[in-house]
């Protein structure tokens, strides 16, 4: 039986992007393994905080850039992303950043904390 265009549609991007429950898991076994430590260096000198700030919080140098801590996106589609973007970031060939560097920037970016709830926010609670 065949499904229906839009509800094949569907299931793809969510299996793309990691929707579901069982996405997590299967993200973090996908990566490959990386060091943090070194990923933060590599995330300073090639100048990825510029636009994404010094612990992935996003900003708004050229235009809005997305929070990376604690990325939700897949290793294959973080490291698709940086060698070929989607928008105004430059792309990162394997000459500028190899792919163990990629793994150790993906590790760092997961080793941050990430969104906090607004009600963690001191501030927002007055």
């Amino acid at each position: 039986m065949r499904k229906p265009a839009n509800m094949l549609g569907a299931a793809v991007v969510a299996v793309a992007f990691g929707v579901g429950s069982l996405a997590s898991p299967a993200r973090a076994q996908e990566a490959p393994p990386g060091d943090a430590a070194a990923g933060k260096r590599v995330y300073l000198a090639d100048g990825c905080f510029l636009c994404h700030g010094r612990v992935g919080e996003g900003g708004a140098l050229n235009g809005p850039a997305p929070i990376i801590a604690k990325t939700e996106m897949p290793f294959d589609g973080f490291k698709g992303q940086l060698r070929s973007p989607s928008n105004d970031m430059p792309a990162y060939s394997e000459k500028i950043m190899s792919d163990k560097e990629v793994a150790d920037v993906y590790a760092f970016l997961q080793s941050l904390p990430g969104r906090r709830p607004l009600g963690d926010v001191p501030i927002l609670n007055n």
